[in-house]
């Protein structure tokens, strides 16, 4: 299971989905700029603004997935009496704060 989660969270898949998402909006921005090169600015910002709700929605669906199957390792542990319960439990509350950064940045940037 531990195999499949580190897999889905790959630093380098991240960074391919961060790097195509930039090249999508310099894209839209350099095929305005031909027209309008405020237009362009002003369309692309338009469809930032529309993904970070489904980016969001997406955010959340996979840390639910995650913040269960931590659930259930803390769980596990606490049934088996483990010594180190307290440290994953922790660390898996510790994550699922990192959850509310969506919301935060929602209101600090007015999105």
């Amino acid at each position: 299971m531990k195999k499949k989660l580190t897999l889905l969270l790959d630093p380098k898949k991240v960074k391919a989905a961060a790097t195509l998402l930039l090249s999508f909006v310099v894209a839209l921005t350099t095929q305005a700029q031909t027209a309008d090169g405020n237009a362009g600015i002003t369309q692309a910002t338009q469809l930032v603004r529309g993904y970070f709700d489904t980016g969001t929605s997406l955010m959340y669906a996979i840390g639910a997935v995650v913040g269960l199957v931590g659930a259930v390792k803390v769980y596990q542990k606490w049934n088996g009496g483990e010594p180190d319960t307290g440290k994953v439990a922790a660390a898996w509350f510790g994550s699922c704060i990192f959850l509310v950064v969506a919301t935060v940045l929602r209101s600090f940037f007015g999105v």
